[in-house]
């Protein structure tokens, strides 16, 4: 552990102009408020702080930074406050303290909702001041390095995973990649504990037997390049662990079978030399077609730039190259904290993050605590893309990312309004998978809006939580609009005429804060009828027998609103316009909308009917039918046929039975009404390539 005068002379060493009894005294303070709270390792509470401080001087980050990082824990784990801390170090450490502290425990929540919750309030600080993300993955960091003081394996193995799935990605993301690396190694060692010790087995055994190798290899590399009058310097290494475990899994693939376990690093000094070293090597040693990466030219998001190639050396070996200036090199390992020293003047937001503006934009969007976490994880994992708008501008994605993610990455309303898409220049379906470098172009409409089938294959944090937004926007309205024609309804069996005073009476009887929640109250059928009347005019329905309950006067239409949001066409019986229907409505579940001679609404019993109706002007909808064709060539294509001349579209074709001389088929159809479906049944009856056609 540092010593209080040792910390202070590791900060002053860079900054002599820090204020030196700040230091002392928010040394002394964390010591003082820690006091005899011990760690899992028996070792005093305060040494932990301590030793985040201790990370941060090795990025030579500020003042303010380092005093934040002795405070971190005061907060949540003693009795300090903000305001007490505002008064002693001021309003800024104050602020950044505040942001790195977790919430205080809350027992009404599950673990997730907590994770969430502590996620949520971290990356709002984290999006005002970037220092927040350095203080709290150096408090991570060392936190896993003393893990394995944890008795409990499954609060180590929870830590870890949080650690993998959260705190890996950011510190990628923000590019500190020696941190990255020793969080995956660390947790891949408690959440994989026989693969973490199988590679690391064979990785000290190929040490022992082959060390010389990397070493002669760097100096064949490193003459190659001193031949061509290029001075560099050259180190190699084993793989990652982690990196060596994630490639063999997703390859499929044994230990024996990675061939790419050796990299080696070039260092030059300008970035013209980076070139022309890369052309040194592809011409002393045959590339790896497919393995060339120029991140010098196009940077990732989080900054990162180097030449990424792959060689294959004597006797078929293969090896992995980067090549990068020195100034690159310690921009890459430290990522934003080497932007972020005393040296710029005071701290600001990274305005260029566009990243961490999305994360913003999820937390606003996500619904609940599974939510929130599912999205920011889709947010920063670091497998990407890169892709172009017609104009040239670069916009990173995750793998697998589709045109619709690209169309929320540029901006949330183009997402929104997309209606179909150009790669290349040539028309895709708007889930086809974008490729490293591909140009899309996003056609859009006003008239479009986000449809609930794209959370099938939208892969963005940003795109999924925008899309869940609208949908619960949309079916809010739509169920409020059910809730209103019932509402009007009920108020026609009300024995006298309401007004507007009625109903505000209403909402305050029923705590609702407002018309629309009462209207989505009714549609939703968290209030029956004699609620909602008795709220309108008290004493109107105590009295009234359940047997004489008035019913509806007349059936509400489901003209404009959406199947999927406030109702749902029912599977068993598929109502068209023109059949005779009723509606299931349960509790937070929406509308079930059934044909009036459905089997199956017995099953819906305890249920509130309603009487429904189609309205004159009711799109179309999806009807089945099944239909037996003779066994022979050219019938399937003559009731494709008899689909195509009646203008239906073919949305599902099953083949059910094949049995001698018959086949028998069930086709969902997109009709417009009960009588387009007759007449094709008809027409199927009619055909003699089909021996029998009816509805189901």
């Amino acid at each position: 552990m540092l010593r209080q005068y040792e910390l202070v002379e590791r900060v002053l060493a860079y900054d002599p102009d820090a204020d030196e009894a700040m230091l002392n005294r928010a040394y002394v303070y964390t010591v003082q408020k820690h006091g005899t709270q011990k760690r899992a390792s028996g070792d005093p509470y305060f040494s932990h702080p301590v030793e985040v401080a201790g990370l941060m001087t090795e990025l030579k980050l500020d003042q303010d930074t380092i005093i934040t990082a002795l405070l971190h824990d005061t907060v949540e784990d003693t009795l300090a406050t903000v305001e007490e801390i505002e008064r002693l170090f001021g309003p800024d450490v104050a602020r950044l303290v505040d942001g790195v502290t977790k919430l205080s425990k809350i027992e009404t929540m599950s673990e997730s909702e907590r994770a969430a919750e502590n996620l949520r309030k971290f990356l709002l600080a984290m999006s005002e001041d970037l220092r927040v993300l350095l203080v709290k993955l150096a408090d991570r960091m060392h936190n896993m390095r003393t893990l394995h003081y944890i008795k409990s394996e499954d609060k180590r193995r929870r830590i870890a995973r949080e650690t993998m799935d959260i705190y890996a990605p950011l510190a990628e993301r923000v590019g500190m990649y020696e941190y990255m690396r020793e969080m995956q190694l660390l947790a891949f060692e408690q959440l994989e504990p026989e693969a973490y010790a199988t590679i690391t087995g064979r990785l000290a055994a190929i040490r022992s037997e082959e060390g010389a190798q990397v070493d002669a290899i760097a100096l064949e590399i490193k003459k190659a390049l001193a031949q061509a009058g290029m001075r560099v310097e050259v180190s190699g290494r084993e793989k990652h662990p982690y990196s060596i475990w994630r490639k063999m899994a997703e390859r499929h693939v044994s230990f024996e079978q990675i061939t790419d376990i050796m990299a080696f690093r070039v260092l030059t000094d300008s970035e013209d030399d980076c070139y022309k070293a890369l052309g040194i090597l592809h011409r002393a040693w045959q590339m790896i077609p497919g393995r060339f990466k120029d991140y010098v030219s196009t940077p990732k998001m989080n900054g990162y730039r180097s030449l990424h190639t792959a060689l294959i050396y004597s006797n078929a070996m293969r090896v992995e190259v980067q090549i990068k200036t020195h100034e690159m090199h310690e921009r890459n390992e430290y990522g934003l904290a080497a932007h972020w020293s005393y040296k710029q003047g005071g701290v600001q937001p990274d305005a260029q993050v566009g990243w961490l503006r999305d994360l913003v934009e999820i937390l606003d969007s996500s619904h609940d605590a599974e939510e929130l976490l599912e999205n920011t994880k889709m947010a920063i994992y670091q497998d990407r893309i890169f892709a172009f708008t017609p104009k040239g501008s670069l916009f990173q994605l995750p793998k697998g990312a589709t045109p619709i993610d690209f169309a929320f990455a540029v901006h949330t309303n183009l997402g929104a309004q997309a209606v179909g898409a150009k790669i290349n220049g040539r028309h895709v379906p708007l889930r086809t998978p974008l490729g490293n470098g591909d140009v899309v172009e996003i056609i859009k409409s006003r008239n479009s809006e986000p449809q609930l089938s794209w959370l099938g294959f939208v892969v963005t944090g940003k795109a999924r939580a925008a899309i869940r937004r609208f949908v619960r926007q949309k079916e809010r309205a739509e169920v409020a609009a059910i809730g209103r024609k019932l509402y009007e309804e009920i108020v026609e069996r009300l024995p006298t005429k309401i007004g507007k005073k009625a109903l505000n009476d209403a909402l305050k009887r029923l705590k609702l804060a407002g018309e629309e929640d009462f209207m989505f109250a009714i549609g939703s059928a968290k209030l029956d009828d004699r609620q909602v009347m008795e709220a309108l005019v008290p004493g109107s329905a105590a009295n009234l027998p359940q047997e004489d309950w008035p019913s509806q006067k007349r059936a509400i239409a489901v003209r404009g609103l959406t199947p999927g949001m406030a109702f749902k066409l029912a599977d068993c019986c598929h109502p068209v316009p023109g059949d005779r229907i009723v509606g299931l409505r349960r509790p937070a579940k929406g509308v079930e909308v059934h044909a009036i001679d459905c089997m199956k609404l017995a099953d819906g019993i305890d249920a509130d009917w309603i009487d429904l109706s189609w309205d004159a002007r009711t799109d179309g909808a999806i009807g089945r039918l099944r239909a037996e064709l003779y066994n022979r060539p050219g019938t399937l294509a003559e009731m494709a046929g008899i689909f195509a001349k009646n203008h239906a579209n073919v949305v599902n074709l099953e083949m059910t039975q094949r049995e001698n001389p018959f086949h028998t088929y069930e086709v969902d159809l997109e009709v417009r009404d009960l009588a387009h479906l007759t007449r094709i049944i008809s027409a199927l009856r009619a055909s003699e390539a089909v021996a029998q056609a009816e509805r189901i």
